[in-house]
């Protein structure tokens, strides 16, 4: 008898705590109908860099059925700005926020973290770890620079014996950029070529000066997009005295200098998957209240002017062009 009181109580027990999950999930789904939308906060967002990217939101926003908008950015950020951004999409709804960190802005996105899911698309100089780190999708970095570092060693037979290389970077403060010419020098670090420039401009700043006063070189290794298609520019005009360049990039005006063969060789991250895989990760907090967001890594494709027509390299050229 004591014993089905017992499992009478138990089964009430479990029927209230099932009756009131029910309710909670009721009710986040009711309100979800205006609150479940992610907002995009990216560094210029008009420029032709993010196409890929953004094709990657779009598909991913209709394959889960969420809602995504990207917030209209005409320039760099700074820090203020980013997180002002980021309280006025909390203010219109955004129920998560995806967002390029700032250079310096480490400490601003932990705290906003306490106010809404935040991901990041490339990895912030303080993000060693531990449980405040914030979530990030991107490719390896490090390997990206060192895959570059690679490519060009190949094509001289692994000798770089005489030859004379400038470094050049637009967002030389970010830690991507970082991490991209560590990987770089690292790889390079037991070959004879010579390093005779490196020159990088913060977020905030342009690029051309820094790049047109530097001495002649065999090589300019471009960093990011915005490097490699002014670096590219340049050989074009026949402003960089004859250098070849090697870079990362992620646009079509990239892909066309190296079609053309101002550009030795591009490595390019898969931006797709960034924006794609970034939606993924922000709206699964979303439908399941418990998840917790994990780093995804992304892979990255080396794009060679012999090859670039090739079944696979054209898929990803063609998510450059959206």
């Amino acid at each position: 008898m004591k014993n089905s009181k017992k499992m009478f109580i138990m089964a009430e027990a479990l029927l209230t705590v099932m009756v009131i999950a029910v309710a909670f999930i009721m009710v986040r789904e009711k309100n979800g109908k205006e609150l479940d939308r992610i907002s995009v906060i990216i560094q210029d967002s008009e420029d032709n860099q993010w196409a890929a990217f953004q094709y990657g939101l779009k598909m991913a926003e209709q394959d889960l059925e969420v809602r995504m908008s990207v917030v209209s950015t005409g320039g760099a950020l700074t820090v203020e700005e980013e997180k002002s951004l980021i309280e006025r999409e909390i203010d219109n709804g955004a129920a998560a926020v995806i967002v390029q960190p700032v250079p310096g802005a480490e400490e601003m996105l932990r705290k906003m973290a306490n106010r809404i899911p935040v991901l990041l698309t490339e990895q912030t100089a303080a993000e060693s770890g531990g449980d405040s780190r914030l979530p990030v999708v991107e490719p390896n970095q490090y390997a990206m620079g060192a895959a570059l570092a690679e490519e060009l060693l190949k094509d001289y037979s692994g000798s770089l014996d005489g030859k004379v290389l400038g470094i050049f970077s637009k967002t030389g403060d970010s830690q991507a950029a970082l991490e991209r010419k560590r990987g770089f020098l690292e790889a390079l670090k037991n070959t004879e070529a010579s390093i005779s420039w490196s020159v990088a401009a913060p977020f905030s700043e342009e690029g051309e000066a820094l790049l047109e006063d530097q001495p002649a070189v065999d090589f300019v290794i471009a960093l990011d997009d915005n490097s490699f298609t002014m670096a590219g520019e340049y050989a074009a005009a026949n402003d960089l005295h004859g250098a070849l360049v090697y870079g990362i990039g992620n646009s079509t005006e990239a892909v066309y200098y190296l079609d053309t063969g101002i550009a030795g060789c591009l490595v390019v991250p898969d931006e797709f998957n960034v924006g794609y895989q970034s939606l993924t990760e922000a709206a699964e907090i979303l439908t399941h209240y418990f998840h917790k967001m994990h780093d995804r890594t992304v892979s990255y494709t080396v794009l060679r002017r012999d090859t670039l027509f090739s079944k696979e390299n054209q898929e990803i050229i063609f998510t450059m062009s959206q």
